[in-house]
């Protein structure tokens, strides 16, 4: 075939110059006393045709001084021209010997047959046509064809090592006696030891130590000619065919005719490959044209395993001299897979029942042949790789284990990481983990998965990061439907919740925050320990260190451990042991420390109420009382007006709201010794008094009148309700007269400073105010008031007329409150509201 026929090197005329010398080659073949053996002496004559001459070919002292001295170190020189094509991502043959032979290893004996020609001499035929050169280089070749034979039977693995090793040393002797011959008649003979497989478990062992053997040879011809090349100067960094000198492509040409001259396929192949990366001293596309050459000699193997290796070696060398090639690759793959067919076939099968193995172990001596071309075709291949494993990811989640999903997963890590691969692929990636999602349920055996949080890790962008980060979270959100406690779970959740948590920054949106902390407080509230309440108080412990910057989440985990004290107090069924008040007291602890961290002034308002109520709840005292008077003292930092839902809204509604549950929770808070009689409830109304409020405001009389019941409510013999085991005001005080005197005076002050607003309110635009919060405190009058005492009676009628004045009360309310206390006047004990219902008229507005 033309195309793979040597290029001629001719001189062309731009080449002439008329100070260049002439150059008179004369080459002499000598035929040395050891048959075979032959080496190539020349001499040159250079006659100059000017004295300029000299100046220009070289020969000038200061030139001969550069040459001699460039010479020196033309092995280092040499390594460090040659520039690796491969980089420091794609592992090498040499990472993968070692194993390779450690775990294809055999306890049968095994054989080495040699040839290794004869001694005498042969004859030229009279009359040939072909030069001498030519007719010494068939009788050599013959030669290795045909010759004694030296066979090794019996040996053992090491044995066997051994020996090749001793050929491989034997090749480099001969080559440094400049037995060039008899190196490549070693070379042929290792070659052929590859079409045997008589021990077939070993071949994947004997493959690699024959291989070293052919890369020492093709090491040794590469140098010889590139020290051809470097004479008078070095060849330059990243040389070309025209920077070859005649001599040096002469001898390459020679090596190339040799080898193509060997009878038998399989060691013609492995020696040409072994030598493939000389043709860069021929032509610049030598290489690009003779690996489809020698891809295609392969198919004429008939062993599939032989063929699979030498393949694996093409491949091999092919990466060395030409990575870019990825065609060539691609068609040994595929040539590969068509092989298959034949392990089914006659042949293969009844190898294998003469050797008795199996065809699971059979196929398992593939695996170094495929795991290597597949390693060569994927290199630096981010866009087809990453397209290709996208697919596989389902296919494997489909219909294998979580041994091979993280087995493909650990594959695209180990391809996407270099040089950041995974930067250009991340849709790819996204892909392959909704498709893990998709087939996997169970998050314990996800997540039990080696490289499942590694691949995470591979989306470094924060936006991507986050996106697939809640993606796992809202599929984990709605098939995990019991509360979990796995520890595998536990922590890769964790792990990627605080992914979440922690892209969170000043320029985070709202609405994404608070996205964000939904799907936490979500996996938050699906984990439980049972009755392990100290571990699941240390997870909150963990949780609030975690996620720190989202407010709602810190919220979450106070209610947590309110509520994990209170399950406490239901399981003990009321026994309060030593160990369970003290970890009552380390749930308010939590609590205590993490509420003033929260930023929003009524979470921890009605945190703090919370906490104080389920301390008390669990008879911690002093726990409560700290929380309770924690509440009081940040009233005066609530705003005149909140931001809700984006919109500022007025404070006070919410803040009258808090105040009413705190009034009906300090009913059952005794007073402490050291801080006098309803010391509470005196501090909130100080606050209360103190308090900024909006102009035009009828807030704190409000709050005024809200008190009113309370007290009334803590004058009474028997409280409305009480905690079991703890004594309230009632017990502690027992109805003792200067305690009810102490209310007496402290209603007093609140009527009076009730009525003092009530008369401020006198002007036109304020009447109807004035109208409903008489009203207002009539009800609370009537409700807890002893209307037997003449005043009260009195300010009952007179509050019921000033609220219906100006005709601005509700009629109906009106009508059925009169109904009503004339139903309480007909009870025996009630019969002093008849003279108080027929002083309240309804008056309309004139």
């Amino acid at each position: 075939d033309k195309k793979f026929r040597p290029e001629p090197f001719l001189v062309e005329f731009g080449e002439y110059h008329p100070l260049k010398p002439i150059m008179v080659t004369d080459t002499k073949t000598r035929r040395g006393a050891r048959k075979g053996s032959t080496s190539s002496s020349s001499s040159s004559s250079s006659v100059p045709t000017d004295p300029l001459s000299s100046m220009l070919d070289g020969t000038d002292p200061l030139s001969m001084f550069a040459a001699a001295s460039a010479s020196e170190d033309l092995g280092r020189r040499k390594r460090d021209k040659e520039e690796d094509p491969l980089g420091p991502d794609f592992e090498p043959w040499s990472s993968k010997r070692g194993e390779i032979l450690a775990r294809f290893t055999t306890t049968e004996k095994l054989s080495i047959n040699l040839f290794m020609g004869s001694d005498k001499g042969k004859a030229p035929s009279p009359g040939s046509a072909v030069s001498e050169k030519v007719r010494t280089r068939l009788e050599e070749l013959d030669d290795l064809e045909e010759g004694s034979q030296r066979e090794l039977l019996n040996l053992s693995q090491q044995d066997y090592a051994n020996r090749i090793e001793e050929l491989n040393q034997s090749l480099k002797e001969a080559w440094a006696a400049d037995q060039k011959v008899k190196a490549l008649k070693i070379v042929i003979q290792c070659a052929k030891l590859l079409s045997d497989t008589s021990v077939i478990q070993f071949y994947p062992s004997k493959f690699v130590l024959i291989t070293d053997i052919l890369d020492t040879f093709g090491r040794l011809v590469y140098e010889r000619i590139w020290t051809m090349c470097s004479d008078p100067r070095p060849l330059p960094d990243g040389f070309t065919v025209d920077d070859v000198n005649d001599t040096a492509k002469e001898t390459c040409l020679n090596w190339f005719f040799k080898i193509a001259s060997i009878r038998e396929l399989l060691p013609r192949l492995y020696v040409e490959a072994a030598i493939l990366k000389c043709n860069r001293f021929l032509s610049k596309t030598g290489i690009q044209e003779i690996l489809p050459r020698l891809t295609a000699m392969i198919r004429g193997i008939g062993d599939p395993l032989v063929a699979a290796y030498a393949r694996a070696y093409l491949c091999r060398v092919g990466m060395e001299v030409a990575p870019q090639l990825k065609d060539n690759l691609n068609r040994n793959f595929f040539d590969l897979l068509g092989t298959f067919r034949q392990i089914s076939g006659e042949n293969v099968q009844n190898q294998l029942v003469l050797q008795r193995v199996e065809v699971p172990e059979y196929l398992t001596l593939y695996s170094p042949a495929i795991n290597w071309i597949l390693q060569c075709i994927a290199y630096r291949a981010p866009e087809d790789y990453i397209n290709c494993a996208e697919i596989w990811v389902e296919f494997t989640c489909r219909h294998f284990t979580k041994r091979e999903v993280n087995t493909i997963l650990a594959d695209i890590i180990k391809h996407m990481t270099p040089d950041r691969a995974f930067e250009d692929a991340y849709p790819q990636l996204q892909s392959a983990i909704r498709k893990i999602l998709l087939y996997f349920h169970n998050f314990s055996v996800l997540f039990s998965i080696e490289r499942f949080l590694p691949f995470l890790d591979m989306f470094q962008k924060d936006s991507v990061r986050v996106e697939v980060c809640r993606s796992i979270t809202d599929v984990f959100l709605k098939n995990q439907v019991e509360p979990t406690r796995d520890p595998v779970i536990l922590n890769a959740m964790l792990h990627i919740c605080k992914t979440m948590h922690d892209s969170v920054n000043a320029l985070t949106l709202e609405d994404e925050k608070r996205s964000l902390a939904l799907l936490i407080i979500g996996f938050i509230r699906m984990v439980s320990f049972g009755r392990d309440f100290e571990q699941q108080l240390s997870f909150c412990v963990e949780a609030r260190a975690t996620f720190c910057n989202l407010e709602p989440v810190l919220v979450q985990l106070i209610h947590t451990v309110n509520q994990l004290a209170m399950e406490t107090r239901k399981v003990m069924k009321g026994n309060h042991s030593r160990k369970t008040a003290a970890f009552v007291r380390a749930c308010a602890a939590y609590s205590f420390i993490t509420i003033p961290s929260l930023s929003n002034i009524f979470s921890r308002l009605n945190l703090y109420l919370l906490s104080g109520q389920v301390a008390l709840a669990n008879q911690c005292l002093s726990q409560a009382d700290a929380f309770l008077k924690a509440a009081v003292s940040i009233l005066p930092e609530v705003p005149r007006s909140i931001s809700v839902e984006g919109k500022f809204r007025s404070s006070e509604n919410f803040l009258l709201d808090f105040i009413n549950n705190f009034l009906a929770t300090l009913l059952v808070v005794p007073d402490h010794p050291e801080h006098g009689v309803l010391y509470l409830v005196r501090g909130l109304l100080n606050m209360v008094q103190d308090y900024t409020w909006e102009d035009n405001s009828d807030a704190k009389v409000r709050v005024y009148t809200s008190a009113l019941p309370l007290l009334a409510a803590m004058s009474q013999e028997t409280y409305l309700y009480s905690i079991p085991k703890m004594d309230s005001n009632e017990t502690l005080y027992g109805g003792d007269p200067k305690f009810l005197s102490e209310i007496n005076k402290l209603c007093e002050t609140l009527i009076g400073q009730i009525l003092d607003h009530l008369k401020a309110l006198s002007k036109d635009e304020s009447i109807r105010r004035q109208g409903a919060l008489a009203f207002s405190l009539f009800g609370v009058v009537l409700a807890h008031g002893d209307l037997r005492n003449n005043k009260l009676s009195q300010l009952s009628v007179n509050l019921w007329n000033l609220s219906h004045k100006h005709g601005y009360c509700e009629t109906r309310m009106s009508v059925r409150t009169l109904e009503c206390i004339k139903h309480q006047a007909q009870q025996h004990d009630m019969t002093h509201l008849t003279d108080v219902v027929q002083r309240l008229a309804l008056q309309s507005r004139t």
